[in-house]
């Protein structure tokens, strides 16, 4: 059976996101189109679906990662801020959009908490697998790599 692993992460993230558009705990906040994901961003988002992209990326990050708190996951959503004539900062992602996405995942039964942050649960780990086996499925060329 194919997993996460095994196919391109862009794909899988474009097909997760569609799948999450579908439930009904996952809804992005009213604050939501007017913040920016991080302090080292200049504009928020431009995409109108983006609340569910990063919801997608969150689940794949903790499938491959494992157990995983909301501080790591801002070290990997960050960046670096432009100080202008001043050195590079580094800033972490947005907090309260990881924190939020997370809580909704929860309550959908995808994601729970343990001991070093959030894991997958079967369920959200059966999603993964399903969404994987779908886009091998699609795409012959990923077939002989296995």
């Amino acid at each position: 059976m194919p997993t996460v692993y095994d196919v391109p992460p862009a794909e899988l993230i474009r097909e997760l996101t569609a799948e999450l558009k579908k439930l009904e705990k996952l809804k992005p906040p009213r604050w939501a189109a007017f913040v920016k994901t991080g302090a080292n961003r200049e504009r928020a988002p431009v995409q109108k679906d983006w609340w569910y992209i990063r919801a997608a990326s969150l689940l794949r990050k903790l499938y491959v990662h494992g157990p995983v708190g909301v501080q790591t996951l801002r070290r990997w959503y960050g960046g670096r801020k432009n100080c202008g004539s001043a050195p590079d900062a580094i800033r972490g992602g947005s907090g309260a959009i990881i924190r939020n996405i997370l809580q909704q995942l929860e309550s959908e039964g995808l994601v729970e908490k343990c001991e070093g942050g959030r894991r997958l649960t079967p369920k959200g780990r059966s999603l993964l697998d399903k969404i994987a086996a779908r886009i091998m499925r699609k795409m012959p060329e990923l077939q002989r790599y296995r």
